[in-house]
């Protein structure tokens, strides 16, 4: 989907006050804490599909990132007292070095190599979690990680907690638009339609590829500290494959290369569950035979389907504006 940078702004515009309203609208508490959780998600998923939308790299492993995070910023301010944002400050420049780390020999790879690589560090981390009890509490989790608070304010209530997530993903957004309109996102997309011929172009496929991975874990990691301050418990359950897979689902479904479908994505996977308890029973089937429709009807994404909605809404919208003023051409 392509805008101009007016309408680009326009959307980020509407979309802000859309999330600033919101939770006046709200029936009760229990959707504000949902609303959060989505957004915990739409920050994973934006840096995600920048990797695998735009740049074309698969990972399998970036909830190792997501829970790295979690873990260091938990640790440091639960266990050695460490200020808040000190703990999360570590836990960003940690997760930025192992990613540097990772993708240097990792993004040698390319296709299901490159896949099984990411997953492999994905299960390393995950083990490591769950054995170094002394230090991260095992699969019994870490608790006592102190809500968020900064010079002073603590942010205890899900409200102020929401304003707070949103704005950072509002934030993420606009920067992600900015990159990926910019000479590095050209240079990502020609990544992603052939590595081969980007690199006669000239362009520097390596150092762009190493970038976007860690750009993408750097994500993570914000999503990841703001997670474990807001539930101020952590444990490997949550940083597991099924949660890596979960979110190269919202990207694929939300639409690749799209970061309005990234936002759909995360939204649309979070709600769904909720909205499937009703019918507990068969809630996983119907949950299933939903992903198999999107795909089979929406092979691009949700952010296709919403464009094709609104190019049908506006092609509607002009018929009927044609009609009256043909008929009183007709009549003169």
């Amino acid at each position: 989907m392509r805008f101009r940078a007016g309408g680009h702004i326009a959307g980020l515009l509407a979309f802000a006050a859309a999330a600033a309203l919101l939770p006046f609208a709200l029936p009760n508490e229990y959707y504000l804490t949902v609303l959060i959780v989505a957004g915990f998600y739409a920050i994973l998923v934006i840096g995600l599909n920048l990797l695998m939308g735009y740049a074309g790299q698969v990972s399998l492993g970036h909830a190792a990132f997501y829970g790295l995070s979690a873990y260091t910023t938990g640790i440091l301010t639960g266990t050695y007292h460490w200020p808040v944002p000190a703990g999360i400050a570590a836990g960003l420049a940690l997760v930025t070095l192992v990613a540097y780390l990772i993708a240097l020999p990792t993004l040698k790879l390319r296709g299901h190599y490159l896949a099984m690589g990411t997953l492999g560090f994905g299960i390393i981390v995950y083990i490591v979690f769950n054995e170094a009890t002394a230090v991260t509490g095992g699969p019994s989790g870490f608790t006592g990680i102190p809500k968020l608070s900064i010079a002073g304010k603590v942010f205890s209530s899900d409200r102020e907690y929401y304003y707070v997530v949103w704005g950072a993903v509002l934030l993420l957004f606009a920067l992600s638009q900015n990159l990926v309109r910019s000479r590095m996102g050209r240079a990502l997309r020609a990544i992603h339609t052939s590595e081969t011929a980007a690199a006669v172009l000239g362009v520097d496929t390596g150092r762009y590829k190493i970038f976007v991975f860690v750009l993408s874990a750097f994500y993570a990691a914000v999503a990841g500290a703001l997670y474990a301050h807001y539930v101020t418990f952590v444990s490997p359950g949550s940083f597991g494959f099924h949660t890596s897979v979960q979110l190269v689902t919202m990207v694929v479904l939300g639409g690749m290369a799209s970061l309005w479908g990234a936002l759909l994505g995360a939204l649309f996977l979070t709600f769904l569950p909720e909205a499937l308890r009703a019918i507990e029973n068969f809630d996983i089937l119907v949950y299933g035979a939903i992903l198999i429709l999107c795909m089979m009807y929406l092979p691009g994404g949700l952010a296709e389907g919403a464009r094709k909605a609104w190019d049908a809404a506006r092609s509607l919208g002009r018929r009927e504006g044609a009609g009256p003023a043909a008929a009183g051409g007709g009549g003169g």
